[in-house]
């Protein structure tokens, strides 16, 4: 075989495309791997224009290239350039790719075009572009889940934190309640049980005035174990959620008066309990929560007043609030306890030898904030304290 029958050969029997264009863009020949790639029959192509083989909307554009390439022929390598496609005798369009070879002879200027099929490729590339992006899009599913997963775990591990402290918490309140009823009810108790002894012996020997301070110790006493059980049940009834506020119609000059004649008795020897109103007679507050309020306001008073003291009661109501006053001339706070007045079982160091639970105040600051109230106070040690609750209306 001489080398114009190998050359041949390779022409006729090449899987790739080939075809030869002249200068004015003429295919002037094609092997049967290029013919069939665009569904011509054999020696349909020869003679046509290259445009035949390239999409309508290519067209002029391609043309605009081929002249390009002819005053500057060169070779070209496939796979170099824009992505190119080819358009098939029935109209339908697939890519390409395409290597340019020109050469010249006598009988003038030529380029063979090296023509691929490469639309399994792109289907390939096509299917790895979109699992690359389900991949990505599976990646980012899996971070959110992930990152959702981390911040549920920090809201746990915040809640474990929390529910921690408020057993922590609970705990120690449990263990100061024991400690602090132990002491409180120990001391009113024993001096009950004291003063019943003594009662009997003076009723048998008809001595009525000592008879009476030991009845009014009894009495004292009876009170002081009420305030405590009062206390306890109102710091139950906080942590179980059960309070709630159900304001209703009062006439609050009436209401005042009414507390403080049940709480005449507990005044001590000279103590004096007085109260002004001005403005609105008839307000909307919840009786049970106002009537707590008041109780542990005066009672404290009266406690830390000196005998012959005065505990003054004010109250204004106008459209849009309601403001309770409770002013005593007794011992005061400090500025050092001050800013622990409201804590659970405080006691100021000025209060330690005056029976009491160190929870009333904390009470009835709560007591406030369930009425959507405001609880302030204004003291100084050896001049009194006078509190003051605020309620809208």
């Amino acid at each position: 075989m001489d080398g114009n029958e190998g050359l041949n050969a390779l022409f006729l029997f090449a899987t790739e495309g080939i075809i030869v264009v002249n200068d004015r863009g003429e295919i002037v020949r094609v092997n049967p791997s290029a013919e069939k790639l665009f569904g011509y029959n054999k020696g349909e192509l020869v003679g046509k224009r290259i445009e035949v083989m390239v999409p309508k909307r290519l067209e002029a554009k391609h043309k605009g290239h081929r002249e390009k390439f002819g005053e500057n022929p060169h070779a070209r390598s496939m796979g170099a350039g824009a992505e190119l496609c080819g358009q098939k005798k029935d109209g339908s369009e697939f890519p390409v790719e395409i290597s340019l070879s020109p050469y010249s002879n006598q009988e003038g200027k030529f380029v063979i075009g090296f023509i691929v099929d490469i639309t399994v490729r792109r289907q390939a590339e096509e299917k790895l572009k979109n699992y690359s992006f389900e991949l990505e899009k599976q990646v980012k599913n899996r971070t959110l889940i992930l990152e959702e997963a981390i911040q549920e775990l920090e809201k746990t591990k915040r809640d474990l934190h929390k529910a921690l402290d408020k057993e922590k918490e609970l705990n120690e309140l449990k263990s100061r309640f024991v400690s602090m009823a132990s002491h409180e009810f120990r001391t009113p108790l024993t001096t009950m049980m004291s003063s019943l002894s003594l009662v009997t012996k003076y009723g048998e020997q008809k001595e009525i005035e000592k008879q009476s301070k030991h009845v009014s110790k009894i009495k004292t006493s009876i009170n002081n174990l009420t305030d405590i059980l009062n206390d306890f049940l109102s710091v139950s009834k906080l942590e179980e959620g059960k309070i709630e506020n159900t304001p209703e119609e009062i006439e609050l000059n009436l209401f005042i008066s009414e507390v403080l004649n049940e709480m005449n008795g507990m005044a001590t020897a000279g103590q004096k309990l007085t109260h002004e109103h001005s403005g609105r007679s008839t307000v909307f507050l919840d009786r049970k929560l106002l009537k707590n309020i008041l109780f542990n306001l005066i009672s404290n008073a009266i406690k830390f007043s000196p005998e012959g003291g005065k505990v003054e009661v004010s109250s204004v109501a106008s459209d849009t609030s309601v403001k309770i006053s409770v002013k005593d001339n007794g011992i005061g706070i400090s500025k050092e306890d001050q800013s622990h007045l409201f804590e659970r079982f405080f006691r100021g160091h000025n209060a330690t030898h005056i029976q009491g639970t160190g929870l009333g105040l904390n009470i009835v600051a709560k007591y406030a904030e369930y009425m959507n109230g405001s609880l302030d106070f204004e003291s100084e040690v050896n001049k009194g304290t006078k509190f003051t609750i605020i309620i809208p209306q």
